[in-house]
């Protein structure tokens, strides 16, 4: 990633991926929370960190808010700060590693193993080979012969045992093999889960001991995984993972915390799981007030946010301002138009994105967000638009709107607005007749 100074270097700057720690001090803006929360002092983030700091804060955690509201970047963040105190933090990038259209609760505890060995490895931690043996034998044991085939040839291959001082590395072999059939290879795939579910007792039981020796060779500060993307689940299998195996999920000795779709947290059954997590929302950046006046220190912090990234003069006039008000304060819809309308600009071999340009893309992105809609929506985010914005009665359409990223939550204090482009797109069908041009 690179700071952009010409049109043609904006697509690298405006990348979607979230930074990394070795980009954080050139390009992260820090000072967002009070534009999120309505208040300096508070942030979900810092709360999860002060936490897993605790003695005996081995707790579980939900993290909510809107894809591409920086979620991961703050994450990352955190655990760059993690790192700095001696801590040991592993993310687990679930649309890397899973199917997220076929996951279970299982395929999380396959992957906090291979997680917590990859600590054990990368930080030089020696497991108990009596432990790393258990771990072999785990999945060797009682499995059809198509995956008991796969656990032998890896021990074959290494000369695995309990006196092999590269067992650790050969687990590691075997993970990678096994993380790859859990994507891609149904029929093993139902071996994994199988044993999990039958197992899962005892598979923690593993975990915990290598957490442990994790934890004692690091004076007492235990290792912490950090599960993205599970926020992209579909809200029936966020359901069955979460909800069905709250316990085992909360249950681990060593902080974990996973990312969790925002609208489920409207939905009844979420109070329940608030007695097994710790719940945590980072709303939106807010760019426009309750009463629908522009907040302009909010659209400032944005704008910080793209001068991190390029040069401000690579803007006409007043449109990057445009992009803002009609992104409604979603980074991720801001850099896709960004990026969409400076490679327009770039074709017209210009220096600046114009406002033609930032139009174009804007149309782009408005297309996206009204094909996620139907006409029997018109009339719940119309009444969300005239003044319903705190108080929604109908959670199940609510929740389908915020998945669907057309209706956005502000603030610690949960109010809604609909999407700008939305509101735009209303307004062209006639529908409301007081949208800012």
């Amino acid at each position: 990633m690179k700071y952009a100074d010409r049109i043609s270097e904006m697509i690298n700057a405006f990348s979607p991926e979230p930074l990394k720690a070795e980009q954080m001090e050139q390009f992260y803006y820090s000072d967002t929370m009070e534009y999120r929360m309505s208040d300096k002092y508070s942030s979900p983030i810092e709360d999860i960190f002060d936490a897993c700091q605790e003695p005996g804060g081995h707790n579980a955690f939900l993290l909510l808010g809107h894809r591409g509201c920086g979620k991961s970047t703050e994450l990352n963040r955190m655990s760059a700060e993690f790192a700095g105190k001696g801590y040991q933090v592993r993310t687990i990038t679930c649309s890397m590693d899973l199917d997220l259209f076929n996951i279970v609760y299982s395929d999380l505890f396959i992957l906090m193993g291979e997680a917590l060995l990859k600590i054990a490895e990368e930080s030089g931690c020696s497991i108990n080979m009596e432990i790393l043996d258990d771990i072999m034998n785990f999945w060797d044991e009682g499995v059809e012969t198509v995956m008991s085939q796969e656990v032998e040839t890896a021990s074959l291959e290494t000369g695995i045992s309990a006196e092999t001082p590269g067992i650790l590395t050969k687990l590691l072999k075997l993970f990678a093999k096994i993380k790859a059939d859990l994507k891609f290879n149904e029929e093993i795939r139902r071996e994994y889960r199988k044993k999990i579910s039958v197992r899962s007792s005892e598979w923690v039981r593993l975990l915990s001991h290598v957490s442990a020796e994790i934890a004692e060779k690091a004076e007492g500060k235990w290792p912490i995984i950090i599960f993205e993307d599970l926020d992209k689940l579909n809200p029936e299998d966020a359901w069955k993972i979460f909800y069905n195996y709250a316990a085992i999920l909360s249950g681990m000795p060593f902080p974990v915390i996973y990312t969790f779709p925002i609208g489920l947290s409207y939905d009844t059954r979420f109070s329940a799981m608030e007695s097994y997590f710790v719940t945590k929302t980072l709303p939106m950046i807010k760019i426009e007030t309750l009463d629908g006046e522009l907040f302009h220190d909010g659209i400032d912090v944005i704008r910080e946010i793209v001068k991190r990234r390029a040069d401000l003069k690579l803007f006409e006039k007043k449109v990057l301002e445009h992009l803002i008000q009609y992104t409604g304060g979603s980074l991720r819809d801001l850099f896709h138009a960004v990026n969409a309308s400076s490679k327009r600009a770039e074709r017209r071999e210009s220096d600046a994105i114009s406002m033609e340009d930032a139009e174009r893309a804007l149309e782009e992105l408005k297309t996206s967000l009204t094909r996620r809609i139907e006409k029997r929506d018109y009339s719940f985010l119309l009444n969300i638009y005239e003044g319903s914005k705190e108080m929604i009665e109908d959670k199940e359409m609510l929740l389908k709107m915020l998945q669907a990223s057309v209706v956005l939550e502000y603030n610690g204090t949960r109010w809604h607005n609909v999407h700008p482009l939305v509101v735009r797109f209303f307004k062209e069908q006639g529908l409301i007749q007081d949208v800012r041009k």
